[in-house]
């Protein structure tokens, strides 16, 4: 018998990763969350960096923001987020709005504003939202694109945290997060209002996770419902923004961060789900059934039309409808493919809608927020159809009036159907309210100086516009003649990647996470959607496919648009011991500018997750 004692199990070799130097953070916009100190990437030294680039538009990094607030506590004292601010639209690059940004969806890390895209480039980064991994020695070590990739940056943490401790290369410690000072004010960033049957008016107070009545002065606090804590029960929101009356008199609310739709009874004060499980919708899960059963997305806004309550989806891009009857939920417009493409109402391209506001029974208006336009759907046959009244697309944006042709807007964010068959529109990044009348097909500008008006309600002959990051509500009246207003037109500013005449090489770049593999029980696991702007750009290769390569063939008589590329892949955990493993769904869209020259590339990675070889 031997009593020696048993030799210790060797802890197992860290994997051997590619490791790129991480470039220093720079942003012209400086630092937010910092109590005023500059950092360099030499102040994280011995701390896992994970670099957030995000813009407070895009809901993608809104949904990447809350998966990553569990990893932010758990791994207070070893890892530490930055928020990279990489604006899209014009009003993104102004350090003012970042800061309210900041607050308004409560992120507690520092922040580096890079209005210029500086640390973008550095990065190669191509798309909203991107998290990049930096280890404790300052090498980059992982790059996810889109939602989807907590559950394997917490794993990678992990490793990290064994890897360098082991090494003595980890430092543990407070982070560099400074919170601001609290202001005090009746509102926070409001997101939407709706009139009572009393006159009063019940405000969404997001940033608070509150509905708040105000009494018919707009200004005097009656009640607050809701705890004022972030959750999801009978006395908690998260983030609430659209509100619709019912004839009933109860309030429908989209309780945006919570994926739901909830119930408000006034006369009660009572607050019960109707929709939404609390889990986020992903690729594959049900669009339809038991609405108490099936998963919602950042419903943003929601509208009493046709006898049953329409939900902007926001979250992919889609309408969906609850029917109080029935109890349940249905995809009513949209295909989850982010764009602008009008006709049948199931084969519509959305991009982010963000407003509803129902016109009679004829006519149901869409903010389109992300394609700066002015939407609707109206009946067609047997079904729906989606149109288009204002805004040409993803990236055109600005402030011009007069044919709805050619006038545009900038990420508007609610719409308001006027008594005479107008529509006003809260054009939120314009800080203006506009108005489209469809009978001359001519928009206006009604008022300016509105700080992020984010909805509109109307109040007899006023309209009461909800002024987001004023913190109030703004009574209007409407005017006679409209305002007149310089006329500005932007386009989204990226640099355009050259590519070479001919054939493309698209690669979607996928690793799966460290202990997973692509779930292939049930088919492939993976899926590519590919389109282009215009479409004339692509003689080949546009469609869904189910590799995460491409062959595409350049139209040799066009030379510049934009590549839309969408890629989805499905992970499981590798244990062949676990009969029902957990997966995970990694998913992105590109949109990526392109501009055809000899001198170009000949191939085309994007990174889905991990580093392109």
């Amino acid at each position: 018998m031997n009593d020696a004692a048993p030799a210790p199990t060797p802890a197992p070799a860290p994997r051997k990763r590619a490791r790129v130097r991480a470039p220093e953070l720079i942003g012209k916009g400086g630092w937010i969350n910092t109590g005023g100190k500059d950092l360099k990437l030499a102040d994280f030294r011995g701390r896992t960096l994970i670099l957030d680039f995000w813009t407070f538009c895009c809901i993608n990094c809104l949904h990447v923001l809350d998966e990553l607030r569990e990893l932010e506590e758990k791994h207070r004292d070893t890892v530490v987020i930055i928020g990279v601010h990489s604006p899209k639209f014009v009003h993104e690059a102004e350090h003012a709005a970042v800061v309210d940004a900041v607050e308004r969806y409560e992120v507690h890390h520092p922040v580096l504003d890079d209005p210029e895209l500086a640390t973008w480039k550095q990065y190669a980064v191509r798309a909203w939202p991107t998290l990049v991994v930096i280890d404790p020695e300052g090498y980059i070590v992982a790059q996810h694109a889109g939602e989807g990739h907590a559950h394997a940056i917490a794993r990678l943490v992990e490793e990290l945290e064994a890897e360098h401790e082991a090494k003595g290369t980890l430092r543990r410690g407070d982070g560099p997060y400074v919170a601001p000072e609290p202001v005090a004010t009746d509102l926070r960033f409001p997101g939407k209002a709706v009139l009572l049957p009393s006159g009063n008016l019940l405000v969404s107070d997001s940033t608070r996770h509150q509905l708040v009545e105000l009494a018919a002065d707009g200004e005097s606090v009656v009640r607050r419902i809701g705890s004022g804590e972030r959750g999801f029960t009978a006395d908690s929101f998260s983030e609430p923004q659209g509100l619709a009356l019912l004839p009933d008199g109860s309030v429908i609310v989209a309780d945006t961060v919570n994926h739901a739709l909830r119930r408000f009874d006034p006369a009660t004060g009572a607050v019960e789900t109707v929709a939404g499980t609390g889990r986020q919708w992903w690729q594959g899960s049900p669009t339809s059934g038991p609405a108490l059963e099936v998963d919602l997305s950042s419903p943003w806004d929601v509208a009493w039309w046709r006898d049953k309550v329409w939900i902007a989806m926001a979250g992919v891009h889609q309408l969906w409808t609850w029917d109080p009857q029935t109890g349940t939920v249905a995809v009513a417009a949209g295909t989850t493919s982010e764009g602008l493409h009008d006709g049948p109402a199931p084969e519509a391209w959305l991009a982010q809608p963000s407003g509803l506001a129902a016109a009679g029974e004829d006519r149901l208006w869409i903010a389109d927020s992300e394609n700066s336009a002015l939407r609707y759907v109206e009946p067609d046959g047997e079904g729906y159809a989606v149109r288009t009244a204002v805004g040409t697309g993803l990236f055109d944006f600005g402030h011009r009036d007069g044919d709805a042709g050619q006038a545009l807007l900038q990420h508007p964010l609610g719409v308001t159907a006027l008594p005479d068959g107008s529509v006003a529109v809260c054009d939120t990044y314009n800080h203006a309210l506009r108005r489209f009348d469809p009978a001359t097909d001519q928009v206006s500008t009604l008022a300016t100086d509105l700080r992020e008006p984010s909805d509109a309600v109307l109040v007899g002959e006023d309209i009461v516009v909800v002024e987001s990051a004023r913190h109030r509500l703004t009574r209007l009246r409407l005017p006679e003649e409209a305002v007149r207003v310089d006329a500005v037109a932007h386009r989204t500013q990226r640099a355009a990647t050259e590519v070479a005449p001919g054939t493309l090489r698209l690669d979607v770049v996928f690793q799966a996470p460290a202990g997973q593999k692509l779930d292939t029980r049930y088919g492939p696991s993976t899926r590519l959607l590919v389109s282009s702007t215009p479409p004339e750009l692509l003689v080949a290769g546009e469609g869904a496919g189910t590799d995460l390569f491409r062959e595409l063939a350049l139209n040799p008589d066009v030379t510049e648009g934009v590549l839309h590329v969408s890629a989805m892949a499905a992970s499981c955990d590798d244990d062949p011991a676990n009969e029902y493993p957990a997966c995970h769904v990694h998913q992105q869209d590109w949109g990526v500018p392109v501009t055809v020259t000899a001198e170009g590339v000949a191939r085309l990675p994007l990174v889905l997750a991990g580093l392109d070889a």
